[in-house]
Protein backbone atom coordinates (compact mmCIF):
# COMPACT_ATOMS: atom_id res chain seq x y z
CA UNK A 1 0.00 0.00 0.00
CA UNK A 2 1.42 3.22 -1.07
CA UNK A 3 0.72 6.91 -2.82
CA UNK A 4 1.74 5.34 -6.29
CA UNK A 5 -1.66 3.42 -5.49
CA UNK A 6 -3.27 6.40 -4.55
CA UNK A 7 -2.30 8.37 -7.98
CA UNK A 8 -3.60 5.28 -9.93
CA UNK A 9 -6.60 5.34 -8.06
CA UNK A 10 -7.26 9.18 -9.12
CA UNK A 11 -6.70 8.26 -12.18
CA UNK A 12 -9.42 5.73 -12.51
CA UNK A 13 -11.87 7.70 -10.40
CA UNK A 14 -11.35 10.78 -12.91
CA UNK A 15 -14.67 11.42 -14.34
CA UNK A 16 -16.86 9.31 -11.92
CA UNK A 17 -16.19 10.61 -8.60
CA UNK A 18 -17.41 13.61 -7.53
CA UNK A 19 -14.73 17.00 -5.87
CA UNK A 20 -16.47 17.68 -3.06
CA UNK A 21 -16.17 21.00 -1.71
CA UNK A 22 -14.77 22.38 1.24
CA UNK A 23 -17.09 24.49 3.60
CA UNK A 24 -16.14 26.72 6.18
CA UNK A 25 -18.66 28.69 8.11
CA UNK A 26 -17.46 31.95 10.74
CA UNK A 27 -20.49 30.36 12.98
CA UNK A 28 -18.65 27.23 13.28
CA UNK A 29 -15.05 29.16 13.72
CA UNK A 30 -16.68 30.86 16.89
CA UNK A 31 -17.74 27.69 18.46
CA UNK A 32 -14.37 26.14 17.83
CA UNK A 33 -12.38 28.86 18.47
CA UNK A 34 -10.44 28.77 15.43
CA UNK A 35 -10.71 28.50 11.51
CA UNK A 36 -12.83 24.91 11.10
CA UNK A 37 -12.58 23.75 6.84
CA UNK A 38 -15.52 20.60 6.40
CA UNK A 39 -14.57 18.34 4.10
CA UNK A 40 -18.22 17.53 2.40
CA UNK A 41 -17.91 13.90 1.63
CA UNK A 42 -21.19 13.54 2.51
CA UNK A 43 -22.04 15.11 -1.28
CA UNK A 44 -20.21 12.36 -2.86
CA UNK A 45 -22.14 9.76 -4.90
CA UNK A 46 -24.20 7.24 -2.66
CA UNK A 47 -23.82 10.05 0.16
CA UNK A 48 -20.32 8.86 1.42
CA UNK A 49 -16.69 8.78 0.94
CA UNK A 50 -17.10 4.65 0.45
CA UNK A 51 -18.20 5.48 -3.36
CA UNK A 52 -14.59 6.47 -4.00
CA UNK A 53 -12.92 3.03 -2.45
CA UNK A 54 -15.58 1.01 -4.49
CA UNK A 55 -14.84 2.46 -7.26
CA UNK A 56 -11.03 2.31 -7.13
CA UNK A 57 -12.04 -1.83 -6.08
CA UNK A 58 -13.92 -2.56 -8.53
CA UNK A 59 -12.16 -0.61 -11.14
CA UNK A 60 -9.45 -2.44 -10.60
CA UNK A 61 -10.25 -6.28 -11.53
CA UNK A 62 -10.48 -8.56 -14.02
CA UNK A 63 -12.71 -9.25 -16.82
CA UNK A 64 -13.25 -12.38 -15.61
CA UNK A 65 -13.33 -11.51 -11.75
CA UNK A 66 -16.44 -8.80 -13.50
CA UNK A 67 -18.53 -11.42 -14.65
CA UNK A 68 -18.22 -13.46 -11.67
CA UNK A 69 -19.49 -11.50 -9.43
CA UNK A 70 -17.98 -9.26 -6.26
CA UNK A 71 -19.27 -9.78 -2.30
CA UNK A 72 -18.95 -6.77 0.50
CA UNK A 73 -20.02 -6.59 4.08
CA UNK A 74 -20.83 -2.88 5.45
CA UNK A 75 -23.43 -1.14 7.09
CA UNK A 76 -24.33 0.48 4.76
CA UNK A 77 -22.13 3.39 2.99
CA UNK A 78 -19.68 0.59 1.40
CA UNK A 79 -22.63 -1.06 0.57
CA UNK A 80 -23.77 1.55 -1.21
CA UNK A 81 -20.40 2.27 -2.80
CA UNK A 82 -19.67 -0.88 -3.90
CA UNK A 83 -23.45 -1.70 -5.52
CA UNK A 84 -23.26 1.30 -7.72
CA UNK A 85 -19.96 0.67 -9.01
CA UNK A 86 -20.32 -2.65 -9.71
CA UNK A 87 -23.05 -1.83 -11.67
CA UNK A 88 -21.53 0.90 -13.69
CA UNK A 89 -19.13 -2.16 -14.18
CA UNK A 90 -21.95 -4.68 -14.95
CA UNK A 91 -21.37 -7.02 -12.39
CA UNK A 92 -23.24 -8.72 -10.22
CA UNK A 93 -22.92 -7.72 -6.07
CA UNK A 94 -24.04 -9.18 -3.04
CA UNK A 95 -23.71 -7.26 0.15
CA UNK A 96 -23.82 -8.70 3.84
CA UNK A 97 -25.34 -6.40 5.88
CA UNK A 98 -26.63 -5.88 9.91
CA UNK A 99 -29.74 -6.47 10.27
CA UNK A 100 -29.79 -3.08 12.38
CA UNK A 101 -28.39 -0.79 9.72
CA UNK A 102 -30.74 2.43 9.11
CA UNK A 103 -33.24 1.49 6.93
CA UNK A 104 -32.34 3.88 4.03
CA UNK A 105 -29.14 2.14 3.75
CA UNK A 106 -30.83 -1.28 3.05
CA UNK A 107 -33.24 0.32 0.71
CA UNK A 108 -30.99 2.35 -1.61
CA UNK A 109 -28.25 -0.46 -1.30
CA UNK A 110 -31.25 -3.09 -3.30
CA UNK A 111 -32.00 -0.13 -5.03
CA UNK A 112 -28.79 -0.14 -7.24
CA UNK A 113 -28.98 -3.72 -7.95
CA UNK A 114 -27.17 -5.73 -5.03
CA UNK A 115 -29.23 -8.39 -3.64
CA UNK A 116 -29.02 -7.97 0.40
CA UNK A 117 -28.10 -10.19 2.91
CA UNK A 118 -28.94 -9.66 6.74
CA UNK A 119 -27.16 -10.76 9.94
CA UNK A 120 -27.06 -10.15 13.51
CA UNK A 121 -23.86 -8.46 14.47
CA UNK A 122 -24.33 -9.41 17.80
CA UNK A 123 -24.60 -13.17 17.11
CA UNK A 124 -23.47 -13.59 14.01
CA UNK A 125 -19.91 -13.01 12.16
CA UNK A 126 -19.88 -10.64 8.83
CA UNK A 127 -16.42 -12.11 7.50
CA UNK A 128 -17.69 -16.12 8.16
CA UNK A 129 -20.71 -14.92 6.16
CA UNK A 130 -19.09 -13.41 3.42
CA UNK A 131 -16.34 -15.70 3.03
CA UNK A 132 -18.47 -18.86 2.99
CA UNK A 133 -20.51 -17.00 0.01
CA UNK A 134 -17.60 -15.82 -1.73
CA UNK A 135 -16.12 -19.20 -1.50
CA UNK A 136 -19.87 -20.78 -3.00
CA UNK A 137 -20.52 -18.11 -5.83
CA UNK A 138 -17.04 -17.84 -6.66
CA UNK A 139 -17.47 -13.84 -6.01
CA UNK A 140 -14.66 -11.80 -5.13
CA UNK A 141 -14.63 -10.15 -1.77
CA UNK A 142 -14.03 -6.58 -1.45
CA UNK A 143 -13.25 -5.62 2.31
CA UNK A 144 -14.63 -2.80 3.65
CA UNK A 145 -11.33 -1.04 5.26
CA UNK A 146 -8.32 -3.67 4.96
CA UNK A 147 -8.13 -3.99 1.48
CA UNK A 148 -5.50 -1.67 -0.34
CA UNK A 149 -7.34 -0.83 -3.22
CA UNK A 150 -10.21 0.50 -1.00
CA UNK A 151 -7.46 2.41 0.68
CA UNK A 152 -6.37 3.88 -2.54
CA UNK A 153 -9.74 5.08 -3.66
CA UNK A 154 -10.21 6.27 -0.25
CA UNK A 155 -6.96 8.44 -0.01
CA UNK A 156 -8.26 10.01 -3.21
CA UNK A 157 -10.21 12.39 -0.70
CA UNK A 158 -6.58 13.45 0.47
CA UNK A 159 -5.08 14.57 -2.74
CA UNK A 160 -8.51 17.23 -2.83
CA UNK A 161 -8.06 17.91 0.66
CA UNK A 162 -4.43 19.08 0.06
CA UNK A 163 -5.18 21.26 -2.95
CA UNK A 164 -8.60 22.88 -1.65
CA UNK A 165 -7.07 23.95 1.70
CA UNK A 166 -3.66 25.13 0.40
CA UNK A 167 -6.56 27.31 -2.05
CA UNK A 168 -7.63 28.76 1.57
CA UNK A 169 -4.32 29.18 2.98
CA UNK A 170 -4.08 26.34 4.87
CA UNK A 171 -0.91 24.16 4.60
CA UNK A 172 -0.61 22.79 8.18
CA UNK A 173 -3.12 21.77 11.09
CA UNK A 174 -4.73 18.65 12.20
CA UNK A 175 -7.52 16.56 9.84
CA UNK A 176 -10.19 14.77 11.68
CA UNK A 177 -11.19 12.03 10.09
CA UNK A 178 -14.34 10.07 11.02
CA UNK A 179 -13.11 6.68 11.84
CA UNK A 180 -13.84 3.25 11.91
CA UNK A 181 -11.50 0.46 10.60
CA UNK A 182 -9.07 3.25 9.56
CA UNK A 183 -9.29 2.95 5.62
CA UNK A 184 -10.08 6.68 4.71
CA UNK A 185 -7.86 7.43 8.11
CA UNK A 186 -5.11 5.29 6.62
CA UNK A 187 -5.88 6.62 2.67
CA UNK A 188 -5.72 9.90 3.63
CA UNK A 189 -2.60 10.09 6.15
CA UNK A 190 -0.76 8.46 3.24
CA UNK A 191 -2.08 10.93 0.91
CA UNK A 192 -0.90 13.97 2.91
CA UNK A 193 2.32 12.72 3.76
CA UNK A 194 3.10 13.47 0.44
CA UNK A 195 1.27 16.19 -0.81
CA UNK A 196 0.89 18.26 2.77
CA UNK A 197 3.47 16.91 5.51
CA UNK A 198 2.85 19.68 7.94
CA UNK A 199 -0.50 18.21 8.18
CA UNK A 200 -1.72 15.87 10.81
CA UNK A 201 -4.48 13.56 10.54
CA UNK A 202 -6.24 12.33 13.78
CA UNK A 203 -9.01 9.56 13.79
CA UNK A 204 -12.30 10.69 15.64
CA UNK A 205 -14.58 8.15 17.47
CA UNK A 206 -17.32 7.44 19.64
CA UNK A 207 -17.18 6.90 22.82
CA UNK A 208 -17.14 2.95 23.71
CA UNK A 209 -16.21 2.63 20.53
CA UNK A 210 -12.28 4.22 20.26
CA UNK A 211 -10.26 1.29 19.13
CA UNK A 212 -8.31 2.88 17.00
CA UNK A 213 -7.30 5.91 19.48
CA UNK A 214 -6.73 3.08 22.38
CA UNK A 215 -4.45 0.89 19.92
CA UNK A 216 -2.50 4.46 18.88
CA UNK A 217 -1.70 5.25 22.99
CA UNK A 218 -0.93 1.60 23.34
CA UNK A 219 1.11 0.55 19.83
CA UNK A 220 -1.01 -2.94 19.30
CA UNK A 221 -4.39 -3.40 17.85
CA UNK A 222 -6.91 -3.28 20.63
CA UNK A 223 -10.63 -4.37 20.67
CA UNK A 224 -13.76 -3.08 21.48
CA UNK A 225 -15.80 -4.85 23.97
CA UNK A 226 -19.28 -4.14 22.34
CA UNK A 227 -20.39 -5.02 18.40
CA UNK A 228 -23.21 -2.42 18.86
CA UNK A 229 -24.90 0.62 20.86
CA UNK A 230 -23.89 3.97 19.34
CA UNK A 231 -26.21 5.99 16.91
CA UNK A 232 -22.52 5.99 15.19
CA UNK A 233 -23.41 2.56 12.77
CA UNK A 234 -21.21 3.85 9.89
CA UNK A 235 -17.60 3.71 12.65
CA UNK A 236 -18.70 1.05 14.62
CA UNK A 237 -16.02 -1.56 13.87
CA UNK A 238 -14.00 -4.07 16.52
CA UNK A 239 -10.47 -2.45 15.87
CA UNK A 240 -8.57 -1.69 13.23
CA UNK A 241 -7.29 -3.47 10.53
CA UNK A 242 -3.87 -5.12 9.48
CA UNK A 243 -3.50 -3.29 7.24
CA UNK A 244 -4.75 0.03 7.94
CA UNK A 245 -3.35 0.16 11.45
CA UNK A 246 0.45 -0.02 10.42
CA UNK A 247 -0.10 2.89 8.66
CA UNK A 248 -2.42 5.03 11.42
CA UNK A 249 0.78 4.23 13.21
CA UNK A 250 3.21 5.40 11.47
CA UNK A 251 1.30 8.78 9.83
CA UNK A 252 -1.54 9.67 12.88
CA UNK A 253 -2.06 11.84 15.50
CA UNK A 254 -3.85 11.37 18.57
CA UNK A 255 -7.57 10.22 18.38
CA UNK A 256 -10.46 12.15 19.96
CA UNK A 257 -13.47 10.66 21.59
CA UNK A 258 -16.59 12.15 20.96
CA UNK A 259 -20.39 11.29 22.48
CA UNK A 260 -23.57 10.90 20.58
CA UNK A 261 -25.05 13.91 22.07
CA UNK A 262 -21.83 15.62 20.29
CA UNK A 263 -22.35 13.87 17.15
CA UNK A 264 -26.23 14.80 17.20
CA UNK A 265 -25.37 18.77 18.02
CA UNK A 266 -22.64 18.88 14.42
CA UNK A 267 -25.25 17.59 12.29
CA UNK A 268 -27.24 20.11 13.56
CA UNK A 269 -25.04 22.23 12.76
CA UNK A 270 -23.58 21.62 10.35
CA UNK A 271 -27.34 21.48 8.61
CA UNK A 272 -28.12 25.14 10.17
CA UNK A 273 -24.79 26.37 9.10
CA UNK A 274 -23.14 24.66 5.84
CA UNK A 275 -26.84 23.86 4.85
CA UNK A 276 -25.33 19.81 4.17
CA UNK A 277 -27.29 16.03 5.91
CA UNK A 278 -24.72 14.04 7.77
CA UNK A 279 -25.39 11.15 9.22
CA UNK A 280 -23.91 10.52 13.30
CA UNK A 281 -20.80 8.86 12.25
CA UNK A 282 -20.01 11.19 9.56
CA UNK A 283 -20.46 14.02 12.12
CA UNK A 284 -17.53 12.68 14.49
CA UNK A 285 -14.88 14.81 13.34
CA UNK A 286 -16.82 17.69 13.06
CA UNK A 287 -17.73 16.98 16.92
CA UNK A 288 -14.43 16.54 18.02
CA UNK A 289 -13.70 20.20 16.24
CA UNK A 290 -16.26 22.15 17.15
CA UNK A 291 -17.02 20.61 21.30
CA UNK A 292 -13.22 19.56 22.18
CA UNK A 293 -11.06 22.58 21.47
CA UNK A 294 -8.68 22.14 24.32
CA UNK A 295 -7.62 19.16 22.08
CA UNK A 296 -6.14 21.40 19.02
CA UNK A 297 -3.09 23.49 18.82
CA UNK A 298 -3.15 26.02 15.76
CA UNK A 299 -4.98 28.41 13.72
CA UNK A 300 -7.06 25.83 11.63
CA UNK A 301 -8.44 22.57 12.08
CA UNK A 302 -10.19 20.67 8.84
CA UNK A 303 -13.13 18.01 9.50
CA UNK A 304 -13.99 15.29 7.17
CA UNK A 305 -18.22 15.21 7.09
CA UNK A 306 -18.07 11.32 5.86
CA UNK A 307 -21.25 10.64 4.67
CA UNK A 308 -24.71 11.94 5.08
CA UNK A 309 -26.85 8.15 4.84
CA UNK A 310 -29.08 9.10 8.11
CA UNK A 311 -32.88 7.98 8.36
CA UNK A 312 -35.66 10.92 8.95
CA UNK A 313 -36.19 9.81 12.16
CA UNK A 314 -32.18 10.32 13.31
CA UNK A 315 -32.18 13.53 11.46
CA UNK A 316 -35.08 15.20 13.51
CA UNK A 317 -33.23 14.09 16.80
CA UNK A 318 -29.93 16.13 15.55
CA UNK A 319 -32.69 19.18 14.38
CA UNK A 320 -34.01 19.44 18.12
CA UNK A 321 -30.47 19.99 19.44
CA UNK A 322 -30.37 23.24 17.58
Amino acid sequence: MNFDMIQAAAGRLKGHARVTPMLTSPFLDDIAGRRVLIKAECLQHTGSFKFRGGWSAVSALTDNALKTGVIAFSSGNHAQGIAMAARAHGAPAVIVMPSDAPQMKIDNTRTLGAEVILYDRETEDRDEIGARLASERGLTLIKPYDEPQVIAGQGTTGLEIAEQAAALGVTSGDVMVCCGGGGLTSGIALALAEMAPAMRVRPAEPKDFDDVTRSLVSGKIEHNAAHSGSICDAIITIAPGNITFPIMQAHCGPGVVVTDDECLRAMGLAFSRLKIVVEPGGAAALAAALFHPAQFDGDAVIAVATGGNVDPAQFVRALDTL
